[in-house]
């Protein structure tokens, strides 16, 4: 029997879009107020004795590596921390599909984790433990569910990047709304308040997954050990190997790009003016921006890639890779000039961030959906959650690297700080392009 189809695509990407949307909700909502919460409480509550299971450990080994470390460096390392354990754990938990479990149990396990993770979160005692769950729960959830995205397609379907752009707005679409719903919880009526929502958010996820699995791909059994079955061939060698060139070039992307959660939140907190007719808004909706400059600008991308298509001259998917971290590099260029145009300290009006945002945001629609689609395509037969880890592992060292580029947010002037990232992101563009010729070598034409 033949499924009904929604604009061209088959239901089970819809049930997947709002799973993913509900873990992106539970996700961006705790990160949108992390930071805030680790300098304004968490660190504050620690020095006053409140016992934080594992932080004495923990600030001990960091500053044993990185030196000294006050309450934002501190805050800014543990961001860094977690949010790239966040992408190291689908490496595992991708074989832990392809191996044992198959992806749809390692979703619902992942969710189940991270749901627990967040309740967790009330209780200041169980911070650490709460990002552990986290951590784990999300290797399970992440590269299994956008390998699904995959599963509904057969090879060659040109309907497959759309999949993934549709599937990539349903993140944003999460991520949209949590900032407004956990952000203004918990910075007007508790933090715990704002946590616990992103835990009902969760569960509202595994509670639609659970619905939907009848239109998603058979559930599969775990893969043989390339090896055993089928070995790879040199031509799926030399794919994996500029995969990782990839991924390593983008490392740096990823640094940059995760300042929205460390340092540009507050930035949005402390040097941002945010009264809008005499009303002040809550800083965490800063975070709001980047997914709704997302759902105004995909679509005309999408459109402008189709029509390109049709004339021939479509852009290679390294191509577009390279020109979104150029963007991103060029969007703080709006934020030095702010800074610099006030000529003495003060609030700048948070017109100019949504202008910051609204660069990098294009800069990050021409790399990541992009990325997946690309993983999608060239994974070897049986190695597809693996290949996404190894995709998510750039996000992993960029996070790490994010944390250590923050800590340097309050002791360098706010220019010569936008300048660093500014710097960072455009270099980045510039060594996709240098490596352009060898990559297309071993990918072909994508």
């Amino acid at each position: 029997m033949t499924q009904k189809r929604f604009f061209g695509h088959p239901p089970g990407l819809f049930v997947l879009f709002f799973t993913e949307m509900w873990e992106r909700f539970s996700y961006y909502g705790m990160r949108a107020l992390l930071v805030l919460y680790m300098t304004e409480h968490l660190l504050k509550a620690a020095q006053t004795g409140r016992e934080v299971y594992g932080l004495p450990l923990l600030k001990r080994v960091l500053q044993a590596v990185f030196g000294p470390l006050g309450e934002q460096a501190l805050a800014s390392q543990i961001y860094g921390l977690y949010t790239g354990l966040v992408y190291l754990t689908p490496l595992f938990g991708g074989l832990l599909a392809d191996r044992v479990l198959g992806r749809r149990r390692a979703v619902l396990l992942g969710g189940s984790l991270m749901a627990v993770g967040h309740f967790l979160m009330a209780d200041e005692a169980w911070f650490l433990p709460a990002l552990l769950f986290l951590i784990v729960g999300n290797g399970c959830f992440k590269p299994n569910i956008s390998g699904q995205v995959g599963d509904l397609y057969p090879p060659g379907d040109p309907r497959r990047d759309g999949a993934f752009t549709i599937f990539y707005m349903g993140v944003n679409l999460g991520a949209f709304f949590s900032p407004l719903v956990c952000g203004t919880l918990g910075q007007r009526y508790g933090w715990h308040y704002g946590f616990a929502a992103a835990g009902v958010g969760m569960l509202l996820g595994l509670l639609v997954y659970g619905w939907g699995r009848r239109y998603l791909p058979a559930a599969e059994p775990p893969q043989p050990r390339v090896g055993q079955a089928e070995a790879l061939s040199g031509e799926d060698y030399r794919a994996i190997a500029a995969l990782g060139t990839i991924a390593l070039l983008n490392v740096m992307f990823w640094a940059v790009y995760e300042q929205q959660g460390n340092t540009l939140q507050l930035f949005a907190e402390h040097e941002t003016d945010w009264h809008l007719f005499g009303w002040e808004m809550p800083s965490t909706w800063f975070q709001s921006l980047n997914p709704a400059f997302i759902f105004m600008l995909a679509p005309l991308i999408d459109a402008h890639a189709r029509r390109q298509s049709r004339r021939g001259r479509q852009a290679s998917s390294i191509g577009k890779m390279a020109l979104g971290a150029v963007l991103l590099g060029a969007s703080f260029f709006v934020l030095i000039f702010a800074v610099g145009a006030t000529g003495q300290p003060g609030k700048i009006s948070f017109l100019w961030l949504a202008l910051c945002t609204l660069v990098y945001t294009l800069g990050e629609l021409y790399l990541s959906p992009v990325g997946l689609s690309l993983v999608s395509k060239i994974a070897p037969a049986g190695l597809i959650g693996l290949l996404m880890g190894i995709w998510f592992l750039s996000s992993f060292f960029g996070n790490l690297l994010s944390g250590y580029i923050g800590s340097f947010y309050q002791t360098m002037p706010r220019p010569a700080f936008f300048l660093l990232l500014a710097g960072l992101g455009i270099g980045t563009g510039l060594a996709i392009l240098a490596v352009k010729p060898l990559l297309r070598k071993a990918l072909g034409p994508v």
